[in-house]
């Protein structure tokens, strides 16, 4: 029994001896593996660095009205005054019309796109990686160039083909544009340095992420916008109002928490805007859906070079009669009620913009955590910056502009007809026999016969 021990105790030191000896071979390939990593990489894995905090903004003035608060109530202050602010510039600017709506979207865009680069900069700018910050700006102006000169091509399809230049430039679009993204592909490429290739592979995923997030889903909020103004206003005007009805109801009676990233969030404020803005969608879309401003397509008028917003209403801007259902007609005491088609798909609106919305808010919480500040910049005292106020409104923008593909949207004739007058003759009238013969197979023009008869 004494032998049996004694070979088991050598046994297990040998083993021992040979693990220990396997592990400090495999430090020995590990440190291998990582010659060449700098310090400052292996800092990135232990930890991310702080980013600095920034000031308090808030104007003087505001400051000294409200110094006798607490900083509970002069919060609720300062945003309820900055929100009022900020919704009398968006009145405003719906006044100017779609070209000064569509030039916002893109200074948004830019400023989005500035504070989640300058996170990355203030992150690792002790590293000092060579274009940066110019691959990033260079990386947002290829983006844009191509999103834009597709919405060009698509929207001002007269104007392009009328213009020699324009025609040139939109024929080969998307040659320029692949060429234009490769060459900064390229200028990457010759930027590494050596002992920060991850890092700056690290900082290439950031930029290409933030384009995805940011100016991806505000060039669908122009689409959307072309569709008719009120694509635009009704879904935007939903995420505010539940952003505001959310924080009320939960400033005053909140006292579930709803999510851990979010710690200020609660049940109470996530239930109470969800009904308020069902509300608010049915009655801003019965508003809306009235005039034909709001509702009619964006055009472009190639007579006197400007946007139109003039047409016959479709049948989903057009009241009609619903049937109520029997809990409802014993309740109210109506059998039927009069509503835009629109005014249903507001609620699609509203519960997207109440239940799905808020996570792009606890997405970006969730960012902010990981980098530990609080907003993304200081641009609105008591809101923080651009960011903070579109997180929930590009994801917003991308599930409308699905919803209009998906539900609303069907076959355009004037763009065919656009695209067949861009056509060779012998195309054209290839074409046209084409439709003619399908036509009197349909029945729907007499046959070559009974015209000569």
């Amino acid at each position: 029994m004494t032998e049996l021990r004694q070979r088991g105790a050598k046994e297990s030191d040998a083993s021992l001896q040979q693990q220990r000896s396997e592990d400090k071979g495999s430090d020995n390939e590990l440190k291998a593996d990582k010659d060449g990593v700098s310090d400052n990489e292996a800092k990135v894995d232990s930890g991310v660095p702080d980013v600095p905090v920034p000031p308090d903004d808030t104007p003087e003035v505001l400051n000294k009205a409200l110094s006798g608060l607490s900083s509970r109530w002069k919060n609720w202050w300062v945003r309820g005054i900055l929100t009022l602010a900020m919704i009398s510039f968006f009145f405003f600017i719906i006044y100017l019309g779609p070209m000064v709506l569509m030039m916002i979207v893109l200074c948004v865009q830019i400023k989005c796109f500035q504070e989640i680069i300058t996170i990355g900069y203030s992150v690792y700018h002790s590293y000092h990686l060579p274009w940066f910050r110019t691959l990033s700006w260079y990386f947002l102006l290829c983006v844009n160039y191509f999103f834009y000169g597709e919405t060009v091509t698509d929207y001002f399809f007269t104007l392009v083909q009328r213009e020699e230049p324009l025609r040139i430039l939109s024929k080969y679009h998307r040659f320029i544009s692949f060429a234009l993204y490769l060459t900064g592909f390229c200028m990457f490429v010759l930027s590494l340095v050596k002992k920060h290739y991850r890092l700056q592979f690290y900082m290439f995923g950031w930029t290409h992420v933030t384009l995805l997030i940011v100016v991806t889903q505000s060039h669908l909020i122009i689409h959307n916008l072309f569709e008719g103004m009120i694509w635009f206003i009704v879904p935007i005007s939903c995420v505010i109002c539940n952003d505001i009805m959310a924080y009320m109801f939960g400033f005053f009676f909140g006292r579930t928490p709803l999510i851990k990233l979010s710690p200020k969030k609660t049940w109470e404020g996530f239930i109470g805007g969800f009904f308020a803005t069902i509300v608010f969608g049915i009655l801003l879309s019965y508003f809306m859906a009235s005039y034909r401003y709001f509702v009619c397509p964006v055009e472009f008028n190639n007579d006197s070079n400007s946007f139109q917003v003039d047409c016959e209403p479709s049948e989903l801007f057009q009241l009609q009669e619903y049937a109520l259902p029997s809990i409802m007609e014993s309740v109210t005491g109506w059998t039927t009620v009069r509503l835009y088609p629109f005014q249903i798909h507001s609620i699609a609106l509203s519960s997207f913009a109440s239940i799905v919305g808020p996570f792009g808010g606890f997405f970006a919480s969730g960012f902010k955590r990981a980098f530990k500040i609080k907003d993304f910049a200081n641009t609105i005292p008591g809101h923080g910056g651009i960011m903070d106020r579109f997180d929930c409104q590009y994801l917003m923008a991308t599930f409308v502009n699905v919803y209009i593909a998906s539900f609303i949207r069907g076959p355009n004739p004037a763009k065919v007809i656009q695209q067949l007058l861009a056509l060779r003759p012998d195309q054209q009238l290839h074409i046209f026999n084409s439709l003619k013969a399908h036509l009197m197979e349909k029945g729907l023009l007499p046959a070559l016969d009974d015209v000569v008869a």
